[in-house]
């Protein structure tokens, strides 16, 4: 249905008057969406490079998934992880397939906060230590814990002090982490790729330094995987560098959108958690399972894991190629690309809306983009009939 210009108006005044103003709003509002595009309420068509911050990995309105949702709507919506699901035991399964060696035990939430949350608090039961040592940039959630491993102090300041000190150290530097963790570290917390900080990844051989390094030392390493899980052109980046954490988290792209979070542990770390002693009362619910399920079997059988990694290596080098005075890097893996530029990208970002493409900042110079996995070529070359004209 196409609003009008005075229904578009009466949507933001609504918005406006009854939302905590914690957002920075655009003049839009988005009422449909169908496969790699988004319409607004005045029936104008968007390029979706975004995905609701990584989560559309299917698009939107994906038949599969809106039949597999609609089907277990019918059937069962809601039930407590205190009963048995045949529809939970399915994801469970699923889930054994394709989460690194070792990480078999699975704790289901509601988001990548909660997973975080459930990761810190099993870190620190498992290893009786309190400290937490985290990178610079990082980025972990808002919840109060979360937001402890969060290292920017704009999220960090109003809310201190925080439940417990965390360290912060350099990202991607062996050295500086060495010297930060000692016989009080119950974990090391990163992302492999630096999502909210402007796509940064880690070098493999970083990664692997971390887990040996936590292993020497009786701490624990929790991959936060939130975003970077199912868009890199695996399903978990951590598998790329060959490394197996104790705790790895993800959400977002898991289950195309629909709320829910998932933090997977080894053995040991499972056995040192208390009965009882953590839960969820909409976590591993059957709608939840199902809608994941549908998305873990579309990303399997479509291949979209190989074409994330051929269309983002083509959209990485085709904006490298543009030769753009504005740019300054290029970086990312598979569908998850942040495009650096030398000025503020928010007039870019708006550039973009008017030219039909939606887009998102990672802090105050990259355009990052992250797109549903179902673009085709098709939508690569809009992409960059855009970019070519706004970075010109």
């Amino acid at each position: 249905m196409t609003a009008t210009i005075s229904e578009l108006a009466a949507i933001q005044r609504i918005e406006q008057d009854y939302q905590l103003p914690l957002y920075a709003k655009r003049e839009i509002a988005l009422v449909r969406g169908e496969g790699a595009y988004l319409f607004d309420s005045e029936g104008r068509r968007y390029l979706d490079a975004m995905s609701n911050y990584g989560v559309a990995v299917l698009g939107h309105a994906d038949p599969a998934f809106v039949a597999a949702v609609t089907d277990q709507l019918r059937t069962l919506s809601t039930g407590h992880q205190s009963f048995y699901s045949d529809v939970r035991a399915a994801l469970l399964q699923a889930l054994t397939e394709i989460a690194p060696p070792r990480l078999t035990r699975a704790f289901l939430a509601n988001s990548g906060a909660e997973a975080i949350e459930a990761a810190l608090k099993f870190a620190r039961v498992a290893t009786g230590r309190p400290k937490i040592v985290a990178a610079k940039r990082a980025y972990h959630g808002r919840t109060l814990g979360a937001l402890a491993a969060t290292a920017d102090p704009k999220y960090r300041a109003p809310f201190e002090p925080l439940p417990f000190g965390v360290t912060h150290v350099p990202f991607d530097d062996a050295n500086a982490l060495a010297a930060a963790v000692d016989e009080e570290t119950a974990a090391v917390i990163l992302e492999p790729i630096q999502g909210e900080a402007g796509v940064y990844a880690a070098s493999d051989a970083y990664l692997r330094a971390v887990r040996d390094l936590t292993a020497q030392r009786g701490a624990l390493f929790i991959a936060d995987e939130v975003q970077t899980a199912f868009r890199v052109g695996a399903p978990f980046a951590v598998g790329q560098a060959g490394v197996t954490p104790d705790i790895l988290c993800t959400a977002k792209a898991l289950a195309n959108g629909f709320p829910i979070g998932l933090t997977l542990v080894t053995e040991a770390v499972s056995a040192a958690v208390p009965a009882g002693s953590h839960g969820s009362t909409f976590g591993g619910n059957p709608l939840a399972c199902r809608a994941a399920l549908v998305t873990l079997t579309a990303l399997r059988e479509r291949d979209l894991y190989a074409r994330s990694a051929d269309l983002g290596a083509e959209i990485r080098e085709r904006v490298a190629g543009l030769g753009s005075p504005k740019v300054r890097q290029v970086r990312g893996r598979g569908l998850m690309i942040g495009i650096e530029l030398k000025e503020r990208v928010t007039p870019t970002l708006r550039a973009l809306q008017t030219r039909g493409v939606l887009a998102l900042p990672a802090g105050a110079l990259t355009l990052r983009l992250l797109p549903p996995l179902v673009w085709q070529r098709e939508q690569v070359d809009e992409l960059l009939a855009a970019l070519s004209d706004v970075l010109a």
